[in-house]
């Protein structure tokens, strides 16, 4: 059996994982949305750019799907792009109900000029770890990932057995309200 890192009688919120993940996103996210807001550009158009640039994603759907994202927000995103000339559409050869996102040469530019703004707002959320704790720390996130994305998906509970668990409300029954009398 597996450690027992939580347990049901001494789980507190503030020291779950999932807690602490979500304040270090929210906290970065804000943070690089105002470092970026100078140059006009948004985290979500970094990422699109950068996905691309590295070979993570070819498509929308791609991206979407990893990051959750809705795709019509995501196609407004791309759109954007696109009008500033930082990307480009094409039918997929090899399936033609793909549609194949690519950089430009002033999407790869813009990636070069914004880099430092990225480096930097790590950097300095990284400031208080030594070069060894950092690796560390971005050995164990790769490590959870890989183990979160092999994990079979949470077994479902019927819903009789959903219902069997709920706590029992007790029904009060109330006296009908008295109705008004129309007047003639």
């Amino acid at each position: 059996m597996p450690e027992q890192h939580y347990r049901p009688g001494t789980y507190r919120a503030r020291g779950s994982l999932g807690y602490l993940l979500r304040r270090v996103y929210t906290i970065m996210h804000e943070r690089i949305e105002a470092a970026f807001a100078s140059h006009e550009f948004t985290l979500m158009q970094w990422i699109v750019l950068i996905y691309l640039r590295d070979g993570l994603a070819r498509t929308a759907s791609d991206i979407a799907r990893e990051f959750r994202h809705d795709s019509g927000a995501l196609t407004r995103v791309i759109d954007q792009l696109e009008r500033r000339g930082l990307l480009t559409r094409h039918r997929s050869t090899t399936d033609r109900r793909l549609v194949d996102l690519g950089l430009t040469a002033k999407g790869t530019k813009t990636i070069e000029e914004l880099l430092p703004v990225m480096a930097g707002q790590l950097n300095e959320a990284l400031a208080p770890f030594t070069r060894a704790e950092f690796e560390q720390m971005r050995d164990l996130m790769e490590r959870l990932v890989d183990h979160l994305q092999r994990l079979p998906p949470p077994a479902q509970a019927s819903p009789a057995a959903a219902s069997a668990r709920a706590p029992k409300v007790r029904r009060v029954s109330r006296p009908a309200a008295p109705r008004r009398r129309r007047r003639s």
